[in-house]
């Protein structure tokens, strides 16, 4: 059966301790954190099967994933301190990760809507390459890519309908102190959406329209409990494209409307520890928390 969404990145088992508790082995990875997509990415023979059995139980099509055996899964041990804006990595692991090729199943090819997670990007540029029918492309990196292969990183950039990164990442790249300087800078590249993400503080949409630059503010929720935010970005990142590959309409307006779906499902995640909090919300849930979302926003 086709998949309309496919996500490629990676998947992983984390360490993670934070000022309100610690965990170890859960499910982490750029992959993991969306709804029923098709997800290309690679583990190792020790990758717990029961993450697989509730992936596929969440509707998830996971045969673009490769297990690699008698090697290890990539893992990530860090924490946080009470400034939950930055994780600091004690140890990562690549494992199985670092000889990774995506390839993708011939029934994820025909995808419309495409997420290339923070992979290196000559690897993000060969999962495109795969697709045959893409409309809508969503582009991640983190700080180690534009670190060792920006030129690469500005590649895919320009492959891209929409670029999401984060404050710091926008600043890194472009050399500059202005986040909307760095929106201008991506739009430039050709992209039609710059998202910059701003952690607690919400994400910021670009746009251009004729010579001007159009914004849009999304707030993060207020949270009463922050437990831990890893994953937070990604699991904005699957709301948003989870809803545009539901509702089949990447207008400006919808684009509005999945940033704020985006941001609703990251502050679900950042409730829990990996995903637990995730397993547990319904439909209600999300649309409970998209009216509180307006009502912040209404004056």
């Amino acid at each position: 059966m086709a998949v309309d969404l496919v996500i490629v990145g990676s998947i992983g088992l984390d360490d993670v301790k934070t000022p309100f508790g610690e965990v170890k082995n859960v499910l982490g990875g750029s992959i993991v954190f969306f709804s029923k997509p098709g997800i290309v990415g690679v583990i190792g023979s020790d990758f717990p099967k029961e993450h697989l059995e509730f992936l596929e139980k969440r509707g998830i099509d996971i045969e673009g994933i490769i297990m690699k055996k008698n090697e290890k899964t990539f893992r990530w041990h860090g924490f946080y301190e009470y400034d939950m804006n930055e994780a600091k990595t004690i140890r990562t692991e690549l494992n199985a990760f670092s000889t990774f090729q995506p390839t993708l199943p011939e029934h994820y090819k025909d995808a419309r809507y495409v997420f290339l997670g923070n992979i290196g990007p000559g690897l993000q540029k060969k999962a495109l390459g795969q697709i045959r029918n893409k409309e809508f492309v969503m582009v991640d990196t983190m700080n180690f890519w534009i670190d060792h292969d920006r030129d690469g990183v500005i590649d895919i950039m320009r492959n891209a309908d929409a670029v999401l990164m984060n404050d710091a990442e926008a600043r890194q790249i472009f050399f500059l102190p202005s986040l909307v300087m760095c929106a201008k800078k991506i739009l430039s590249l050709g992209p039609k959406y710059a998202i910059i993400k701003k952690g607690e503080h919400g994400a910021l949409l670009f746009t251009q329209e004729n010579d001007t630059i159009k914004h849009f503010n999304a707030p993060a929720f207020p949270l009463e409990s922050v437990i831990d935010p890893t994953g937070a970005g990604d699991s904005f990142a699957g709301g948003m494209l989870g809803y545009l590959a539901k509702t089949k309409d990447v207008s400006e307006a919808n684009i509005r409307k999945a940033v704020i779906y985006g941001s609703v499902i990251a502050s679900f995640n950042a409730e829990g520890f990996s995903i637990n909090n995730m397993r547990m919300i319904s439909r209600d849930d999300i649309e409970r928390r998209f009216n509180e979302f307006k009502e912040i926003r209404n004056f």
